[in-house]
Order: structure tokens, then C-alpha cells, then sequence
């Protein structure tokens, strides 16, 4: 029976390069994402039409009983998930506290936390039971920096970092490989940067930094490290790593204003 990769969150971005990417080594590549079925139809098109074997499943991840349904349905139609990208941003925009609405902020969470806490309480035990599998948590900058108006996603970040340490801490000698992998650099993502710019501002700055300057993270190039680390030999694991662009300051770098 093929091995599963199911991707939480897979726009044009990281989500999907990764599917693409589990899908060229073997996985079939369940691709869940909250709309856009056209974009889901492409992105298993282009990956059957290579070779591979993939699905799309619309998932609003905020709903409740939704993880849980779509990890039970894979589980059930595909196969076994031996890989879980968990690929869903909580990013609500630069915001001061006056204009962090509840509801907002509990997006956040949602997003950042509740969701991947969900999909490893039932995905975990049944990892459990068949000897291993991996957890790969994509995450931001804001889960160890909160920047000035930055409250609901660095709570969001942060909260998701830890409970990754938590996972870790309890799955671990499971043999169920959890990483938390910190994006340290803008992404040339249509479906997160490309919406938050605007077609005109994202434009110019691929002009500016991507084109064959690699000054843009290049999705595909993210996949193939999500890809190596899912397959670590256990006396090696990496749980926390970080990737930016080589001209890129790292967080821990950057100046503080005094």
C-alpha cells in the first residue's frame, strides 16, 4: 500500500511544491486545502500527469470536526499517512492591539495551534500503532520574535513551536518524527505573499528579487528540504531547523531599537 503525504494547506506555495515533491519520491500526495477546487484540480493534474499518484481535498481547517474528518476519509480511501505537513498560516496582517478584534485573534490560535493540536490527537495514536511516522510543521519568524503588531500571529507561532516541543517530548521515543521548521524569509508564494501584496507590489518584487537573483525562498527548493528531513535516519533527527535566502539577516541577528 502507498505511503500518504497529506498536505495541511496546500496553495501554489510550500503546501504544494511539497506535495510535488513526496509525490516524485513515492508518496501519493493528499493535497487539502480550504478552496480554489480549480487550483486543487491543477496542482493533482500536474502531478498524475508526472508520473504521480495524488488527490485534492477541500478542508476549512477552522471548522470543527474538519481535520478529523479528512485524516479518517484519507486514511480510510488512500492509505496510511506516514507524513503530515502541517502548512497553515495564521498571518492576520500588521495590526495594533486596538485593532485586534477578538475574533481575529482567536483566528489566529485556530490556525496556528487548535488545528495542528486536532490533527495530532487523531493522527498520532495511529501513527503510534504502526511504529512511526512524521510531523512536518511549517512555521514563521513570529514564533520567536514578536514584532511591534504582530500579537495574534506571534501567539499563534509561538503556541505552535511549543506544542511541537510537546509533541516531541511525548512521540519522539515513538518513533514519530516531529519538526518544526522556521521560515526565516519571504516566499515566492502566489496564494500568501502574491494576496498580501497585490498583483502589482508582488510583481515588482519578483522583478527585484527572484528571477535568477534568489533573493525570493524558492518553493521547490523548500520542498526539498522537507523532503530530506522526513526521511533522517532516527539516530539523527532534526527537531527545529530555520531557512531563509543567503542574503537574508537571520532573526536572532537583526538590530533591537533601544
Amino acid at each position: 500500500m502507498t505511503d500518504v503525504c497529506m498536505v495541511v494547506g496546500a496553495g501554489a506555495g510550500i503546501g504544494g511544491h511539497v506535495g510535488k515533491r513526496f509525490a516524485e519520491g513515492g508518496y501519493h500526495a493528499a493535497l487539502c486545502r480550504r478552496s480554489d477546487q480549480d487550483g486543487l484540480d491543477r496542482m493533482v493534474a500536474e502531478i498524475t500527469a508526472s508520473g504521480g499518484s495524488a488527490s485534492g481535498h477541500l478542508l476549512n481547517a477552522v471548522e470543527d470536526g474538519s481535520i478529523e474528518e479528512a485524516i479518517a476519509q484519507i486514511e480510510a480511501e488512500v492509505g496510511p499517512i506516514k507524513t503530515l505537513v502541517y502548512n497553515l498560516g495564521a498571518q492576520v496582517g500588521n495590526r495594533p492591539l486596538a485593532d485586534t478584534h477578538h475574533k481575529m485573534f482567536e483566528m489566529g490560535w485556530r490556525l496556528g495551534t487548535y488545528g495542528l493540536f486536532r490533527a495530532a490527537k487523531i493522527l498520532m495514536p495511529l501513527m503510534e500503532k504502526r511504529g512511526g511516522g512524521t510531523f512536518l510543521v511549517t512555521s514563521a519568524t513570529a514564533a520567536v520574535r514578536g514584532n511591534n503588531g504582530q500579537h495574534s500571529h506571534a501567539a499563534a507561532m509561538a503556541g505552535r513551536r511549543m506544542l511541537c516541543q510537546t509533541l516531541n517530548a511525548e512521540f519522539a521515543p515513538k518513533n514519530i518524527h516531529v519538526v518544526h521548521i522556521l521560515i526565516d524569509s519571504a516566499v515566492n508564494a502566489p496564494d500568501t505573499l502574491g494576496k498580501l501584496l497585490g498583483p502589482e507590489r508582488f510583481a515588482k518584487l519578483l522583478e527585484a528579487k527572484a528571477h535568477g537573483k534568489d533573493e525570493l525562498m524558492e518553493p521547490s527548493a523548500i520542498a526539498d528540504t522537507y523532503f530530506h528531513i522526513a526521511h533522517q535516519h532516527r539516530s539523527a533527527w532534526t527537531f527545529e531547523l530555520d531557512m531563509r535566502t543567503f542574503s537574508d539577516t537571520a532573526w536572532w541577528n537583526h538590530p533591537v531599537d533601544l
